[in-house]
């Protein structure tokens, strides 16, 4: 079936009364944000303990890992995560349609966090691995759905990205609140429990609301023949067992150890974008004009990956950091360190409605997308080298920095993150060629898997080096990019043209 097949057709459009009917947005956004505020609710409520569950003892019920390790594990299952969204993107593109594929991503979630819920490492290894595939069919496949609610040229996507992006983090503030009192006060899978019934909650309102999406009635948009649709249904089915037989031999086998195993994601990560980028811009599908927005896309995915490493240590060195050395105390009240995750997800649920009525107030005149992302990534590598501070001047790392320090820190790395993904996200679904939407997607998530794959590596020097360091390199590292942007942005306008 072709796009405008699936356009025209009356049957897979929403009801025009709700066009403006969610503060001037379509309804449908309300269908798909509140599926991502449970979604985030789950997966970074998670997340917030995940590491802190790797590094407790065992006798504490934890995994006795190392702080390097348990950081470098946690990423390397981030990675994980968002390599498997490629699948994700061609299986809703090629054979399942997107409805049905976040659908399906949302009940593998679900039941990866239950099975996570069973206080043993057998359970936690198969909830992760569920968490993984769920994750990978749920997340591009969401993100290119509030893509359809808008034409190309409708001026509210960019504030209807912002809208969304700020549902996800109030799941993503609400979740480390829930998670992490559990998992402090009642035990760690007490906080996978709670991940597992938000997950719940999420696909319900999803399946009620269905009727307020586009294209929900539809398979594929770009189906593949009977034939070939078989044909791959095998392939998928043989080549999951043949991987899964080989990583049990080779562990059996003593080979295929926790350390080789998140080298092997670093390398995929890393060769996987390389090969997709060349896929597509080789596809006879792809017009020469797609091609040529390809190629500033590049640059925003590298943007992306920069800045995302910094994101996603605020799960994982950071949360390291916070629960060693700094005070679990504001105001005299007491609370887990895995609370601090909470204050991102709360500057961002604070600045997305800002940003996104500044965007609407200025219209045409708002900075291009590329300035967006860049500004976004020098926020992101000053809230690493804010740490620089409190880090600095200790004989010792038995001291305790103020609460504000990392709260601080948050408030950039929230700030870059409003103005990095929804400008990122939005950007991508006008960039992506026709024929690889929700796969173009993909890639951007891919840019997630790289900076996961990068950081599993990087912090393995975390038990090594000084703080000070540490955080300082890696901050002006991304500053440096961040402005290395700017400097591309008159390039970037001209071959992104028509995109603003």
């Amino acid at each position: 079936m072709s796009r405008t097949d699936v356009d025209t057709d009356p049957e897979s459009q929403p009801p025009p009364e709700d066009d403006t009917a969610f503060f001037g947005q379509p309804k449908g956004l309300l269908t798909l944000s509140g599926l991502e505020v449970w979604e985030r609710f789950s997966f970074l409520g998670m997340q917030a303990i995940l590491v802190l569950y790797f590094a407790d003892t065992v006798a504490h019920g934890g995994m006795g890992m190392s702080s390097g390790t348990a950081a470098s594990v946690s990423a390397a299952y981030g990675t994980l995560v968002y390599l498997v969204s490629v699948a994700g993107g061609w299986l809703a593109d090629r054979m399942l349609g997107s409805f049905r594929a976040v659908l399906w991503g949302g009940i593998l979630i679900a039941c990866g966090h239950y099975a996570m819920a069973v206080p043993t490492p057998t359970m936690t290894w198969v909830g992760l691995g569920l968490i993984s595939g769920g994750t990978g069919l749920l997340k591009p496949n969401v993100a290119t759905m509030v893509g359809k609610l808008y034409r190309t040229d409708d001026e509210r996507r960019d504030a209807g990205f912002a809208l969304y992006y700020m549902a996800i983090n109030i799941g993503a503030f609400a979740g480390p609140l829930i998670t992490g009192w559990l998992g402090d006060h009642q035990g760690w899978h007490w906080g996978f429990s709670a991940a597992a019934i938000g997950m719940t909650f999420g696909l319900i309102q999803y399946v009620a609301g269905r009727r307020h999406l586009a294209g929900r009635r539809h398979s594929a948009e770009y189906a593949l023949a009977p034939a070939a649709m078989r044909r791959a249904v095998r392939l998928i089915v043989a080549g999951t067992a043949v991987v899964a037989a080989l990583a049990a031999l080779l562990a059996g086998a003593g080979w295929l150890t926790m350390d080789r195993f998140v080298d092997l994601l670093t390398l995929v990560s890393v060769i996987a974008p390389v090969v997709y980028f060349t896929v597509m811009f080789m596809s006879p599908r792809v017009t020469a004009g797609e091609r040529g927005r390809l190629k500033p896309y590049i640059v925003l995915f590298l943007a992306s990956t920069v800045f995302n490493f910094i994101l996603f240590q605020a799960y994982s060195t950071m949360m390291l950091l916070a629960s060693t050395n700094a005070e679990t105390t504001i105001l005299g009240f007491d609370f887990p360190a895995s609370w601090y995750a909470s204050a991102l997800g709360a500057f961002e649920v604070a600045l997305a409605p800002v940003v996104a009525g500044l965007w609407v107030r200025m219209g045409r005149g708002q900075p291009h997308a590329s300035n967006k992302i860049a500004i976004g990534v020098v926020l992101g590598g000053l809230s690493f080298l804010l740490m620089v501070v409190p880090t600095s001047g200790h004989s010792g790392d038995d001291y305790l920095m103020s609460a504000w320090w990392i709260v601080g820190s948050y408030l950039l790395l929230g700030l870059g993150d409003v103005l990095l993904e929804t400008s990122g996200m939005s950007a991508t679904t006008k960039l992506a060629p026709a024929a690889f939407s929700s796969q173009t997607m993909s890639l951007w998530f891919l840019s997630l898997a790289l900076a996961n794959g990068i950081q599993a590596q990087t912090v393995k020097l975390y038990d090594d080096v000084s703080k000070p360091a540490y955080f300082g390199v890696n901050g002006a590292i991304a500053v440096a990019a961040g402005l290395a942007v700017m400097a591309a942005a008159p390039w970037l306008r001209r071959t992104m043209h028509p995109v603003h």
